[in-house]
């Protein structure tokens, strides 16, 4: 019987055939890649701060090229690869790495301790991609949307203990070594019957030096959050100082008693659930309001330009809440960009007098959500004049019900939650790499800057369409 003839047709396909890849570079990606216009951003940047710390003079082997290792940390973090092992892998396996490391291979050792040594440098890169947006007319500062979102920390909470059960663990440990210093004395003293005096030192072995190292490492902890305590009260004290000073300053000027009750000193004893953890003892253990789960963290702060989404301040704290965090950002804003915002709007989280009468000094006009709003509520604007009796909270609450209020703090839900959704989601900054205060807020800065990369990409190829 006759074999039919087949019916399929393909392309013709030799996984052993040799090939040659485009001559150049520039060849590999198609024209408008993020890679190639990364290459061109980064170029164009100030990194003296890293080159200057290179001296060729000494001789041995050659470093990598600082504006490659950028360019590479850059792409990773506007795709979501910031793992070094993941970047080194990348420059073998994906041909956007290899174009920009131009096909060398920088091990993760080389890309981490990159990152380490210039994290400062690094984070200061965000001001610079800022001057680029304000260049192209974006961050215009109309209106300014502030929000905080919980990055989880280098460390995990199992290593955390909590200042109560170091007292407890301390004193274990105490029992521990002085049983094994019994024991030791009583060994020493068997073994003079036998041997003599002086026939051997009176060094604890080997085995009984890790729980005098633990109990020296949970000492040290003690010490530091006792001093955390310490500083926490000496502020919660000038602080109480400050609010009773305006209280007195306001009766004098009135002639009337200020409402409100006296505030109890605050106490410079840790409290017994005062956490500290050994792998990153400036992380905190904050509540995540994705999971509702309480991990080591951060509070990652970010103020957005309303119209364009672009970062025009970034900040991290160890304070969970974020109360004092509306004037240190306002002031990073004029600080990076040489202005006040007209406008600021910020959540519930924000919201206290100082806050309000802060932003009327500064004359920034502030929407500060004075209570929880619930979702698709009907709010319907107030009438008539506003009461002589209204407190500070109720002039905001007012004000927030006007339609120009509602109007200002609707831009706030699409400004800047959606940035802070981009940065973690899309970039994949869901936990830090680093870990330390300053380190993190380095590494978050770093990340924000290349979010604003993405904009600028996004705008040129909207311009170029």
């Amino acid at each position: 019987m006759a074999r039919m003839k087949s019916k399929r047709h393909f392309r013709s396909y030799d996984p052993n055939q040799s090939t040659l890849m485009p001559p150049s570079l520039h060849d590999w990606l198609p024209k408008g890649h993020l890679a190639y216009f990364v290459r061109e951003t980064v170029e164009a940047l100030d990194l003296s701060a890293i080159l200057d710390t290179y001296d060729n003079s000494r001789g041995g082997y050659p470093a990598y090229h600082p504006v490659m290792m950028t360019q590479l940390l850059a792409y990773g973090y506007c795709i979501g690869v910031r793992s070094s092992r993941k970047i080194e892998r990348a420059t073998h396996e994906s041909v956007p790495f290899r174009v920009l490391a131009a096909n060398q291979h920088p091990d993760h050792d080389t890309i981490s301790e990159f990152r380490r040594r210039h994290a400062a440098a690094l984070g200061g890169l965000f001001k610079q991609v800022l001057d680029m947006c304000r260049e192209q007319g974006m961050a215009k500062l109309g209106n300014v949307a502030i929000d905080g979102t919980k990055v989880r920390a280098n460390a995990s909470k199992h290593k955390a203990m909590s200042y109560g059960r170091m007292k407890k663990k301390r004193d274990e440990l105490d029992e521990i070594v002085k049983g094994w210093l019994d024991e030791a004395e009583r060994i020493d003293a068997e073994e003079d019957k036998l041997y003599g005096k002086g026939k051997r030192g009176d060094e604890l072995p080997e085995k009984f030096r890790d729980p005098k190292t633990r109990r020296a490492n949970i000492e040290k902890a003690l010490r530091e959050l006792e001093a955390r305590k310490k500083a926490e009260a000496e502020k919660k004290r000038a602080e109480i100082a400050e609010k009773e000073e305006k209280k007195r300053q306001k009766e004098r000027e009135t002639g009337r008693k200020q409402p409100g009750r006296k505030t109890n000193p605050p106490s410079e004893e840790p409290d017994d659930k005062m956490q500290y953890n050994f792998t990153d003892p400036e992380s905190r253990i904050m509540k995540m309001g994705s999971t509702g789960s309480f991990e080591q963290c951060y509070n990652a702060q970010v103020a957005v330009d309303a119209d364009t989404q672009v970062i025009v301040a970034a900040d991290v704290t160890q304070q969970a809440n974020d109360k004092k965090q509306l004037t240190p950002m306002v002031e990073q804003v004029e600080e990076n960009t040489g202005e006040l915002p007209e406008k600021v709007s910020v959540d519930n989280g924000y919201y206290s007098n100082d806050n309000v009468e802060a932003m009327e000094e500064k004359d920034v006009d502030a929407y500060i959500a004075a209570g929880k709003m619930k979702h698709g509520e009907k709010i319907t604007s107030p009438r008539g004049r506003i009461p002589k009796s209204a407190t500070t909270k109720d002039r905001m609450k007012r004000k927030l019900r006007t339609q120009k209020g509602r109007a200002t703090y609707a831009k706030r839900k699409c400004s800047v939650e959606p940035v802070i959704g981009q940065v973690k989601d899309v970039q994949g900054f869901r936990q830090f790499l680093r870990r330390g205060l300053r380190a993190v807020q380095d590494e978050w800065r770093f990340g924000c800057a290349m979010h604003n990369l993405l904009k600028l990409f996004r705008r040129r190829n909207a311009a170029m369409a």
